[in-house]
């Protein structure tokens, strides 16, 4: 059985990663045709530090993905301490509002945070409202969730006499939050904010529906490209997007294993 279970993860890992990999040799080829692979060459990736078009989509979507990450990084994990000091139905009541967005299709979001946003345009006489602070809202807003589910199991894990023993110790409620709280629960809040930072970098339908032509990225211009034949150097932006987004999964989890490592050593000490 768990060499049954064996074949079936790597087979699973196959599936999920083979399309990179083809993304990634595309990216070295010199001809234009993906299912043909003419030779071995590094000029794709020169076009694309070239083309100042793409790389400032690419900074858009970066800066996007940055700001509304750490926006409802703040936002969530204050959120997700309110709820977790909530008891009973209340409880149950917000945590189910708080999976909503998680499970309602991501079409049915953008159309209705567009109507939203057409609305207050309407109403403050603002012709063109959708833009680059529309879009920054919604990101942060379908981001929220994701933050919130990484930071309360933390919570729930943590001893809550540490918090009252820095009180006892006499430090002042602040001082406690930030030398104590932070502390353990801050894997769960870098799982959010890194969750959300990749959410935020490739969304597409959300960002269409709330994006205006002043500020644009790049999934967005990316889904005009599906009419025409794609150029390889667009292969060689997603190579590289692919990896840095291994590289920061890799530290990520390298940290959380140095952490949890700190914590089984201290509890053996104890």
């Amino acid at each position: 059985m768990k060499k049954v279970n064996r074949v079936i993860t790597v087979l699973i890992f196959i599936f999920l990663y083979i399309p990179m990999i083809v993304l990634a040799v595309a990216s070295f080829n010199k001809g234009m045709d993906i299912a043909v692979f003419k030779g071995f060459t590094f000029n794709q990736y020169k076009e694309l530090f070239r083309d100042r078009h793409l790389l400032g989509l690419l900074l858009n979507s970066v800066i996007v993905a940055v700001l509304s990450s750490l926006l409802a990084t703040l936002l969530g994990t204050a959120a997700a301490m309110g709820i977790h000091r909530m008891r009973g139905r209340l409880r149950s009541a917000v945590m189910t509002m708080t999976n909503i967005p998680m499970t309602n299709p991501e079409i049915v979001t953008g159309v209705s945070l567009a109507l939203l946003f057409a609305f207050v345009g309407t109403t403050l006489r603002i012709h063109s409202v959708l833009g680059f602070w529309t879009l920054l809202i919604a990101h942060i807003t379908f981001n929220l969730p994701y933050i919130i589910l990484n930071v309360m199991p933390k919570l729930s894990q943590m001893d809550p006499d540490l918090t009252e023993a820095a009180l006892d110790l006499g430090c002042t409620p602040v001082q406690a939050f930030f030398k104590v709280t932070i502390h353990e629960i801050l894997p769960g809040i870098l799982s959010g904010a890194l969750m959300a930072f990749t959410m935020s970098l490739d969304d597409f339908v959300i960002s269409y529906f709330v994006t205006g032509s002043g500020f644009v990225t790049l999934p967005v211009e990316i889904y005009s490209y599906t009419k025409k034949p794609i150029q390889p150097k667009v292969y060689a932006m997603f190579t590289l997007m692919f990896l840095a987004i291994l590289l920061m999964m890799v530290v990520m989890n390298l940290l959380q294993a140095r952490d949890h490592g700190k914590k089984t050593r201290k509890g053996a000490k104890a």
